[in-house]
């Protein structure tokens, strides 16, 4: 039931916050036992729904959509999401401030992709490299980075060669980024075409 409702996270804080909850009405105010009690597990339900992590595709309908191509969008971004989530972590645990930005830029652009996967599965063909190979590559190359930079006498040499790999890890994401963008456009052509055929039509222009 756990696994319906969220992880361990969302448990282990509703049950500290209601435990909390009981002690200090039962200790510091007049209500009965039982009643303390019922309040609490109320407020431990509560906690445990909205703490849950939000689900995948949570608020699309997915009825009006092909089930097998959300099918593969959920399994591309199943893989991606933890991938991006140490992406993240790595940026935040770089000191140096130029090569944290840069990896905070990576760590954006595979927020972003992902996003915009989630909200249209369709995508997720175009995308397929970035998020099972170019995602997961980028998190291991800047925990890399970061756990050669935290040394006492990290190699400078060694730093210089996994900066220049993130370096080209950006161009990377940025293309697959654009690429993404292009497929949303895939009909733009077409489109504009069109009205401009309707406009000289209608109003001779």
């Amino acid at each position: 039931m756990r696994g319906l409702f969220g992880n361990d996270w969302n448990w282990i804080v509703a049950g500290l916050a209601s435990a909390a909850l009981l002690i200090g009405l039962s200790a510091l105010t007049q209500f009965p036992f039982l009643v303390s009690a019922v309040i609490s597990v109320l407020v431990f339900a509560g906690l445990v729904f909205v703490l849950a992590p939000r689900q995948l595709f949570e608020g699309l309908d997915l009825s009006t959509m092909n089930g097998s191509r959300v099918a593969f969008a959920r399994e591309l971004l199943a893989q991606a999401q933890p991938a991006a989530d140490r992406l993240t972590a790595a940026a935040g645990s770089i000191a140096d401030k130029d090569m944290k930005a840069k990896v905070k830029n990576l760590s954006d652009i595979a927020a972003d992709v992902i996003s915009k996967v989630e909200q249209k599965p369709d995508t997720a063909p175009s995308v397929r490299r970035f998020l099972t190979y170019y995602v997961p590559q980028a998190a291991e190359v800047a925990e890399g980075y970061a756990t050669l930079a935290n040394r006492r006498a990290p190699s400078q040499a060694r730093l210089a060669k996994v900066g220049a790999v993130i370096a080209k890890l950006q161009d990377a994401f940025v293309h697959y980024a654009d690429s993404l963008a292009d497929s949303e456009l895939g009909t733009l052509d077409v489109d504009l075409r069109l009205i401009q055929e309707s406009l000289k039509e209608d109003i001779g222009r």
